[in-house]
């Protein structure tokens, strides 16, 4: 069985990533998507263990001190983070595991050198998204809030050209279609060729005599 790919996907807030990736894991098989742990309390609409691993201030800092995390950052006033040990068990698996992370996170497991293909969704335009923040019925946004988030967006775009791939999520089913090729083109890499298409290759090499 080989081992499982992890792929990095960020993207500016309300660029829609998490909604992309949601939809790629329901279209390619053996592709699951990272739960993160946070900080923050759950929206009205969300579920511990299923959107988040909520956790209070004490137990995320106790994970932090006990190196568990394979990345972490602070981001809008509230700690998120990825266990390492959970993207362990998935790509043990032999499972592509994708994380919904932002910049600090992605530049954190590029610095502790772990392999990962990594991906940066663009909003349409600069305007386009502002509109989305605007329309977000989660954001509750006063206007210092809405304009913190879209120079934060500034920033995270211009560490974009350190991703090995630029999607622009103008169209969702198109995109999440880039997204699949993606995946797939990164599983046909030799480098990860599963055990059957090794056996052949082998079978084609000379014998010893």
């Amino acid at each position: 069985m080989r081992k499982g790919l992890l792929f990095i996907v960020s993207a500016p807030s309300g660029t829609g990533k998490t909604t992309l990736v949601e939809k790629l894991v329901q279209r390619v098989p053996d592709v699951v998507m990272s739960r993160s742990y946070t900080s923050r309390a759950p929206r009205p609409s969300e579920r511990d263990g299923v959107d988040y691993n909520f956790i209070d201030e004490k137990r995320f800092s106790s994970m932090v001190s006990a190196g568990e995390f394979l990345e972490w950052a602070n981001v809008f006033d509230h700690r998120y983070g990825t266990a390492a040990g959970d993207i362990d068990r998935e790509q043990r698996q032999g499972r592509d595991v994708v994380l919904v992370i932002d910049v600090q996170g992605a530049r954190q497991i590029h610095e502790r050198g772990v392999d990962a293909i990594t991906i940066f969704v663009l909003p349409p335009s600069f305007r386009e998204l502002e509109a989305r923040l605007r329309q977000r019925s989660d954001t509750n946004a006063t206007e210092l809030k809405l304009r913190q988030r879209l120079e934060t967006a500034r920033r995270e775009v211009a560490e974009s050209n350190g991703y090995d791939y630029l999607v622009v999520n103008e169209d969702l089913d198109r995109c999440v279609s880039r997204l699949e090729s993606i995946v797939v083109s990164e599983r046909l890499k030799t480098t990860v060729a599963d055990t059957h298409v090794t056996d052949i290759v082998a079978a084609f090499r000379p014998s010893e005599s």
